[in-house]
């Protein structure tokens, strides 16, 4: 906009000393044609080479077409005949806004108010030269100054209009949205629905997930043709976000229809995008493939199509192909914002964890303060951060036994590789019949080692010692298990446990050890459907055997609140049956149908409920109903501490070693104790 003014100041000053030989000049530097002007005055020059005005324009267009250094030297060798002339003083300065040398202009510009704080051009050139700097507050107290010279000066501002537009964006990075929102909306008192202002406004609702306010700020954009489609494509997003998925996959198909009308690549490329995405949101993944590979042949190595790549594969649990295609983005722009942690996203599902915090720290190199970046680390960090959990809770059944127990655990990370847990647990049983009451202490150390991404070793040792009366005993407790993902979406548990009843007083009296070699197995899929399997064989220390079958096949009915439903089988055989000590039947088999919902009830307080009801079969008995209930409320009091509180019911006979219909109530605390990850300092992100 500065520009403008010193062309204005130059033809008015032509037009005083009657050089209206340089009119077409004028017209070739209004109308941008700089090179043209650049011959244009070189050649009026060798006709008249002492000329002041033309070699300010000579100057100019030679700044301006591409070679703003050598405009320097020229305006410095101007300046050497007409030393302090501001003409010459204003054009110099500006020469080093064309070489975005902003640092070095400031000090220029600001000797120049000093001389000449009356010169409009020159309080308006600092002014903009403080915004390119993003010194935002101070350069609009000095456009101010600048419209106090000339109020209706158009070019002030347009100026202020862009400073507060800067502005506004530095306070959005800083998360400081209200003072950004308020930014943007004064620009509205010098251009109503200005559409720059239209677009970051319904970016920054989209931002702090005021969907609804967003969609208006589309709806105020969409006044022709083309910025209704760009403001369909923004509306799908904000229909997403406010967890309305087929509304955004039909909002974005009619802006894939209405392009279709038009010639316009780069808007087609975003419609398109945007229609893909949609597709992905609704699980649509093979329609989103199809499209994908159809987009790919007519825009090839496109950033956006290798983005729209690796989310189709983090959607899809083919973390492995996101990596890849995020690589594609990095090598065409090392600087791409959704190369960089997109990447690290992809490196996180692929559980590369010291990777992933990398490529999050480089997307805070190019964008400094970037919320989702920050958010990305953060998570990462309380995913490592040392926790203790309090888990206390109180259970009766049917049986007249009552118990009280309590498990403390520590979890201690010392790399993204490995970390150790220890724990100590309390129960106290008690059965209000026979009066028999007995305590079990058992304490024990973890040790988790990462091998591969993905496959993790985990060792459990210690002790339990358990009293009943004035006897007491002291058994070794073991868990190992391995637990890996074979293929995508599947995930594969090998273990062995060796265990000590502690139900109840009666069991824990006879002092049964037992010994579990176990293997679970969950196969997920693209289409909602699941199938977990547990197969577990177990020796006991009175020599019963008992062998069980327990598997569920589920569909995911909704993604937000989570609705998950489906079949549960479970088939159990002892070798011998000791009915009166515990439940050990022969053949014991149950069918039930489940349900299981988790969601929020508001952004720090979560909920989860299930439940399950069939039939159960023990021996040839007849047929009995079961049913059994989970309920708990989580509240996120703060990032580093939770609380929750639950109660469960269950009358299946397998539910516990006993076969006693049970209920259970109690409170689980977490609490990080530290603010970061012990090996935090030591990654090395630089």
């Amino acid at each position: 906009m500065i520009r403008k003014i010193l062309f204005l100041f130059l033809v008015t000053t032509s037009l005083l000393n009657a050089q209206s030989d340089m009119t077409k000049g004028f017209g070739l530097l209004e109308q941008g044609n700089f090179q043209e002007a650049e011959d244009f005055f070189a050649e009026y020059l060798t006709n008249d080479p002492t000329n002041k005005t033309a070699k300010l324009c000579y100057g100019r267009a030679v700044g301006l077409s591409g070679e703003p250094k050598k405009a320097t030297n020229l305006f410095a060798d101007l300046l050497k005949e007409y030393p302090g002339d501001f003409e010459i003083l204003i054009n110099y300065n500006e020469s080093f806004l064309w070489a975005k040398e902003y640092e070095q202009a400031k000090p220029l510009y600001a000797d120049l108010v000093e001389k000449f704080p009356d010169k409009f051009g020159a309080v308006l050139g600092y002014a903009n030269t403080l915004s390119n700097l993003k010194e935002y507050k101070l350069a609009l107290r000095w456009v101010e100054k600048a419209k106090a010279l000339q109020p209706e000066n158009e070019s002030a501002k347009i100026s202020r209009k862009f400073m507060r537009l800067g502005y506004a964006n530095s306070f959005v990075n800083d998360q400081q949205y209200k003072k950004g929102e308020q930014t943007l909306k004064k620009i509205f008192e010098d251009f109503p629905n200005d559409k720059d202002v239209l677009i970051n406004l319904a970016n920054l609702y989209l931002i702090t997930k005021q969907a609804d306010k967003a969609k208006s700020m589309y709806a105020r954009y969409a006044t022709n043709q083309k910025d209704s489609i760009t403001a369909l494509n923004g509306i799908a997003l904000a229909h997403h976000i406010d967890e309305d998925d087929k509304e955004a996959l039909l909002t974005s198909k009619r802006a894939t229809n209405k392009v279709d009308k038009i010639d316009d690549v780069a808007l087609t490329e975003n419609t398109y995008d945007r229609y893909v995405q949609a597709l992905i949101w609704n699980r649509k993944f093979i329609n989103a493939k199809k499209m994908i590979d159809s987009l790919e042949v007519h825009y090839k190595n496109r950033n956006w199509i290798h983005a729209l790549r690796a989310t189709l594969g983090l959607y899809t649990g083919d973390a492995k192909s996101s990596v890849k295609s995020y690589d594609r983005i990095l090598v065409n722009d090392s600087a791409s914002f959704d190369g960089n942690l997109g990447k690290a996203n992809a490196l996180f599902a692929s559980d590369r964890i010291v990777p992933a915090y990398k490529m999050a720290n480089q997307t805070l190199k190019f964008y400094k303060n970037q919320k989702d970046a920050k958010g990305f680390i953060e998570k990462l960090n309380l995913m490592h951060t040392p926790t203790i959990e309090e888990h206390a809770a109180y259970t009766f059944d049917n049986g007249n036994n009552t118990a009280f127990y309590t498990n403390t655990t520590v979890d201690v990370p010392f790399s993204t590789k490995f970390r150790t847990t220890f724990s100590y647990f309390f129960r106290s049983t008690e059965n209000t019949v026979t009066d028999n009451k007995a305590t079990s202490h058992v304490a024990l150390m973890g040790l988790q080692y990462k091998l591969f991404p993905k496959t993790v070793l985990k060792t459990v040792l210690g002790f339990n010692n358990s009293r009943f009366l004035d006897e007491a005993y002291t058994q070794p407790v073991l868990d190992i298990k391995l637990d890996l993902q074979p293929f995508k979406l599947q995930n594969l548990t090998l273990g062995y446990q060796r265990e000590v009843q502690s139900f109840n007083a009666e069991l824990i009296e006879r002092e049964i050890v037992q010994n579990h070699y176990g293997l679970n197995y969950n196969l997920g899929t693209n289409v909602n459907f699941g199938w977990y399997t547990q197969l577990m064989h177990t020796q006991q220390s009175d020599e019963n055997v008992r062998n069980l079958l327990f598997t569920s096949l589920y569909y995911n009915i909704l993604r937000k609140p989570a609705l998950k439903m489906g079949l549960n089988y479970q088939y159990i055989t002892f070798k011998d049956q000791v009915p009166t000590i515990y439940f050990s039947p022969e053949k014991y088999q149950a069918v039930e149908l489940f349900a299981d919902l988790r969601g929020k009830i508001s952004e720090k307080t979560s909920y989860a409920i299930s439940a399950a009801t069939g039939i159960q079969q023990v021996e040839d008995d007849p047929n009995t109903n079961i049913f059994r209930a989970e309920a708990s409320v989580l509240h996120q009091f703060s990032k580093r501490f939770s609380l929750s509180i639950y109660g469960k019911y269950s009358n299946i006979a397998s539910a516990t070693a006993a076969g006693f219909e049970f209920t259970e109530v109690g409170l689980k605390a977490k609490w990080l104790f530290l603010k970061k990850p012990l090996f935090y300092k030591k990654l090395k992100l630089d």
